[in-house]
């Protein structure tokens, strides 16, 4: 194979578009199948069982790191443990290589193959492999060697991954769109309609709505998370920023070429890689980030494992800086200073008592959280809160009323509508955005109403349209030219053929999935 790859050391630029911006990172690259040691990560020696075929735990730290890292380009620093279990990371890299796992040994049983040309092509069309838009060799070697991966490995987990593009465009390729998809998609787009419609709005039923005492504590019984007054807390914390320990932070040429290597693909011009000497001081700055924000949540994380009793003055020395208290406060409602602090007041009402809450680690820094104050969330008696009980109940019961009243309407409709006062929506065409004349936007009645015919002139259902309910009838539809048809039926099946292939693809997924035999190492999946 390396042989084969040579070759490429000389050749002409090669041009090439890429519609997914994340192949733009070499981390994605590593993302599959790397081969070595097993490692450790929970009481069993794999990630993952799909149909008896294991996934190496080997496979799953690629994955896991590499997804990982992508994150951390993103958001242009280190991402602390708190923040990666809100994003599911672990999660996301187990069901990537499950999920490829699934596909592959479909495609064994598909009987896709892959040549070494095929596997030489993907590898040279890589852009982080690419210095002035060619291919270049020792790059390849050298970016390889960085990430300890074998030029064997990597080339075996690119021919993997060519076999599940294959599987997945065979699947693709089954797809077609019929004659009577097309035509119906044509009338669809073309034909005209003019509807009946009755509509019926809680606003506009409230008065006819009766109600007594058992009522209102019915409803207060059944709504009590709506009339509970929320949970309060006070908190004091205290903070550290890591951008203010960026400027004193040193770096040694090892650490800056280190940096540089683990975080290569941010360094890429028109051409390929920048080299490290044109661009060192940004590496530079890049790194001392980097470490600033590793050591304050170190120091953080260290400051409040030591002072677990609940000593919060303790950590607020350690962090060279002053404790803040808050008021009272709802979750909705935080203090100012901490508006748009969501992932620190998740934390603080999640608190116990005594305990210090951190590290939390936001944009503005990391913090170190404790509960002065709580005052529990009640139920206030319904003489205290009548109107309010009243209100919500008349409102809830004219929405059912509206159901009601636009079930009665669609059963009259469908006998021809006698006695009804109905309106009528005059001629229109299928709308982009779902919009009806004297309706609104109302996307899934339309979609309704272009399948309606004479015969069967009413849907089975009304429709809510924000708070309105819509009982509708077909009144005329003035169909459009078949000639037409004949002349646009190739370039109506070729826009509808896409997501008619995604959605045949989904499908194929599922159904492997739902047949697998899975299971998963859950150790790894927790922190």
């Amino acid at each position: 194979m390396l042989g084969i790859m040579r070759k490429y050391k000389q050749s002409i630029v090669i041009k090439i578009v890429f519609v997914v911006i994340v192949l733009s990172f070499i981390g994605t690259i590593f993302l599959v199948w790397g081969k070595g040691d097993q490692g450790s990560g929970g009481s069993r020696s794999y990630a993952a069982k799909v149909n008896g075929t294991k996934i190496s735990l080997d496979d799953y730290q690629r994955s896991y790191y590499r997804l990982r890292s992508i994150y951390e380009q993103l958001y242009g620093r280190s991402i602390s443990p708190e923040l990666e279990k809100q994003m599911g990371i672990r999660k996301l890299a187990m069901e990537s290589l499950v999920e490829s796992e699934l596909v592959r040994q479909a495609a064994r049983k598909m009987g896709i193959s892959v040549s070494k040309d095929e596997v030489t092509r993907a590898i040279a069309e890589v852009p982080a492999f690419q210095k002035d838009g060619a291919f270049n060799f020792d790059q390849y070697l050298q970016i390889l060697k960085s990430n300890r991966i074998t030029p064997a490995d990597f080339e075996e987990s690119q021919k993997e991954e060519i076999i599940i593009k294959k599987a997945r465009q065979q699947i693709k390729d089954k797809v077609a769109v019929s004659d009577d998809e097309a035509r119906r998609y044509f009338a669809k787009r073309n034909d005209r309609l003019d509807l009946q419609f009755v509509s019926f709005s809680p606003a506009q039923l409230m008065n006819e709505v009766k109600l007594t005492d058992q009522d209102l504590t019915a409803h207060l019984q059944g709504k009590q998370d709506k009339f509970k007054t929320p949970e309060q807390i006070s908190i004091q914390y205290c903070s550290i920023d890591p951008a203010a320990l960026a400027g004193k932070v040193t770096l040694g040429d090892e650490e800056i070429q280190t940096f540089y290597q683990k975080n290569i693909d941010r360094y890429q011009g028109k051409g390929g890689i920048l080299p490290l000497t044109e661009v060192k001081d940004k590496v530079r700055t890049d790194a001392a980030k980097d470490k600033a924000a590793k050591q304050a949540y170190e120091l953080a994380a260290d400051a409040i494992n030591k002072n677990k009793g609940g000593d919060l003055q303790a950590v607020a020395k350690a962090f060279g800086t002053s404790i803040a208290v808050t008021p009272l406060f709802a979750a909705t409602q935080p203090p100012a200073a901490l508006a748009t602090e969501a992932q620190l007041i998740k934390k603080a009402f999640a608190l116990k008592e005594g305990e210090i809450g951190g590290p939390v680690e936001t944009t503005k820094g990391i913090y170190a959280i404790k509960i002065k104050e709580r005052k529990p969330a009640a139920v206030p008696p319904l003489a205290r809160i009548r109107a309010q009980v009243e209100a919500s109940a008349r409102a809830e019961k004219a929405k059912d009323l509206a159901k009601k009243k636009a079930e009665e309407a669609l059963a009259l409709l469908g006998k021809g509508g006698a006695g009804l006062k109905a309106q009528e929506t005059g001629s229109f065409t299928f709308s982009d955005k779902g919009e009806i004349p004297k309706i609104g936007l109302a996307p899934a009645l339309q979609e309704a109403a272009f399948t309606l015919t004479a015969a069967a002139p009413v849907p089975k259902e009304p429709f809510k349209i924000g708070e309105t309910w819509y009982a509708v009838r077909l009144k005329n539809r003035s169909q459009s030219n078949p000639a037409d048809f004949d002349k646009s039926k190739d370039q109506i099946r070729q826009q509808l053929l896409p997501k008619k292939q995604q959605d045949a693809l989904d499908a194929w997924v599922k159904e492997l999935r739902a047949k697998a035999r899975i299971e998963t190492n859950t150790a790894l999946l927790t922190d």
